[in-house]
């Protein structure tokens, strides 16, 4: 199996629970195939670099997974089909993907930081 990045554009218009759905669609798609997700990030809604189909706005959403090269295929096959996925690009990823864990670290340990630390300004 081989690690691989996917990215995909879904369609302004797709909102809460359709979005969530349309998520939770691909990522069956993969899991159903026997593939690993290491990592599904939703981006949220931004703009595009230049028009897709009359649309300047589009939610991105990034997984990145372990899976063989059939299961990759049917993925792409099925983003290909669904009207709503404005774009999609998937990538084989070199080397092992970074420990999800040691991300959530250092965010927490940012947030634990005293608030009311004083600066003492020179004169």
């Amino acid at each position: 199996m081989r690690n691989y990045e996917s990215l995909y554009i879904i369609h302004p218009d797709v909102v809460g629970d359709d979005l969530a759905a349309m998520v939770e669609k691909f990522q069956t798609v993969l899991t159903g195939q026997g593939a690993e997700i290491h990592k599904l990030d939703n981006w949220g809604v931004r703009k595009l670099a230049y028009p897709i189909k009359k649309v300047e706005r589009g939610c991105y959403v990034q997984t990145l997974f372990r899976a063989e090269a059939q299961v990759v295929a049917e993925y792409e096959r099925r983003m290909r089909l669904d009207e709503k996925v404005l774009r999609f690009l998937t990538v084989r990823h070199e080397g092992e993907f970074a420990p999800v864990e040691v991300v959530a670290e250092e965010t927490t340990e940012a947030a634990e930081a005293p608030e009311d630390v004083s600066v003492e300004e020179e004169k």
